[in-house]
């Protein structure tokens, strides 16, 4: 499977960089009706879109080669999956505009359905989830849920999905309860330390007495109720983080912490650069200010945008990982067993759940 990967990997960087160089639109300008260059936003999503399309399929004609089969493919996109995907889409698509226009946060929010859908179904329908909701969310969705800038970030979308899918399949995400404290205390350290450094970085070092959970200059009523179901998110994720830790002692919090982390950094380093070329630096949400204090500090564009990603991304995937292993608590362990990866979700105590749902049912009127 690895050599799908990266035969898909080296496509994509072929096909885009030719792409780019080739074909990229990026002389037009500030738009200005737009603070960003309108031109070369759309130019940079379509010439990143062919090149995903290209990838996936290499990577199909590679297993092709090798199985004589899509099975890897086609096992990811069950019913269930087909189902949940749009619905994760318009979740992401929801809650990243409530963020950006009703809060003052240096986080985005936008992947929860993505991280979802790749947890349960597979990298596959994680990366289309990711992609399809940037891309819709610039040029489908109608005001005041648009945005002009995410399809740019479609790329960086797509990756989450990727990993989230390859989290999920090693077993990331299954509960580990009831876990010895020595190994409880090692991995609580980590996740807790992690997690406290950068939110005492994130919003201590530049907020200081000045922070402010609410944009003041939101008039919409839809997005202020939606600015305080995300705070109520927020007291979920705290009083989650702590009672999963210290009650359940379930050491799946530092896998979650982890795979946020690294999610994060390599959401960073994608978008750090389209974000600097394409908008300056600035893309109208919370995380402009550490742009601007990261600009101010001395660092130039480049720099600062990347300082910025590699500060408030991984808080970000952090909250969302979490989030997502929260739902994934919810579900019912049927429901979760059903969906492609299912099985890599269940804990070491839904053995039971795994022999019903692969026991046949029994014929029509013969004893169960």
């Amino acid at each position: 499977m690895i050599v799908r990967w990266i035969a898909a990997l080296v496509a994509f960087l072929v096909v885009a960089g030719v792409g780019l160089v080739a074909f990229g639109n990026f002389s037009t300008g500030i738009d200005p009706g737009s603070f960003f260059d309108s031109e070369g936003a759309n130019s940079f999503a379509l010439i990143l879109a062919v090149a995903l399309v290209l990838a996936f399929f290499v990577y199909a004609v590679v297993e092709y080669l090798q199985t004589g089969s899509f099975a890897s493919i086609s096992r990811q996109f069950d019913t269930r999956t087909i189902v949940l995907m749009p619905l994760a889409i318009a979740f992401n698509i929801i809650l990243g505009q409530a963020v950006g226009a009703a809060l003052k946060i240096p986080i985005y929010l936008d992947s929860i359905g993505t991280i979802l859908v790749g947890a349960l179904a597979g990298p596959i329908p994680g990366a289309l989830t990711g992609f399809l909701s940037n891309i819709l969310w610039t040029y489908v969705v109608p005001p005041p849920f648009n945005s002009g800038i995410a399809a740019a970030f479609a790329v960086v979308a797509a990756v989450i999905g990727i990993l989230a899918g390859l989290f999920g399949r090693a077993g990331w995400l299954r509960p580990r309860p009831d876990r010895p404290m020595r190994d409880l205390f090692a991995g609580g350290v980590v996740a807790l330390a992690v997690v406290g450094f950068l939110a005492y970085y994130a919003y201590t070092r530049f907020y200081g007495t000045t922070f402010e959970f609410f944009n003041p200059d939101n008039t919409d009523l839809l997005f202020s109720l939606l600015g305080w179901l995300i705070l109520l998110l927020f007291v979920a994720f705290v009083v989650g983080f702590i009672g999963l830790l210290f009650v359940r002692r379930d050491l799946t919090v530092a896998y979650v912490v982890i795979a946020g982390v690294i999610t994060g950094s390599v959401a960073a380093l994608i978008s750090a650069p389209i974000a600097a070329n394409v908008f300056s630096g600035v893309t109208g949400a919370g995380t402009d200010f550490l742009v601007a204090a990261f600009r101010q500090a001395g660092s130039d564009i480049q720099t600062a945008t990347l300082q910025q990603g590699l500060l408030s991304d991984p808080v970000d995937k952090m909250v969302t990982f979490f989030t997502v292993y929260l739902i994934l608590n919810a579900m019912a362990r049927r429901t979760k067993a059903r969906f492609p990866q299912g099985e890599r979700l269940l804990d070491d105590g839904d053995d039971e759940v795994l022999d019903d749902l692969e026991t046949p049912p029994s014929p029509q009127g013969a004893p169960a």
